[in-house]
């Protein structure tokens, strides 16, 4: 499994070459670490976002394979959602942005 450095890596190289996301977004990594974007720019720093989404590195690594389905994550306690309404109205392009980094 990848790496935190890693992922970090590669949604750093997806975002830049994506539109983004038009508000920031906090991966919490349940104490594995953080990934925070903010348009091209993707860090690791526990810095506030638009949006929290709290999920382990290998659910995250699963819904960007589409080997998890973000609803059943939801319904099932396995990802967190600071503002489920802000979530379902990125969810399109963060899931396309999941898809490229995995």
């Amino acid at each position: 499994m990848a790496t935190l450095e890693e992922l970090t890596d590669r949604i750093r190289r997806a975002a830049a070459s994506d539109a983004g996301l038009g508000k920031t977004v906090k991966l919490d990594l349940k104490g594995e670490g953080f990934i925070h974007l903010d348009g091209a720019s993707v860090t690791n720093e526990d810095r506030p976002a638009d949006l929290t989404v709290t999920i382990s590195r290998a659910d995250l690594v699963a819904l960007g394979k589409g080997e998890l389905d973000p609803t059943r994550a939801m319904m099932t306690g396995r990802m967190k959602l600071s503002d489920m309404g802000l979530a379902f109205s990125l969810q399109p392009k963060i899931q396309s942005l999941f898809s490229k980094a995995v």
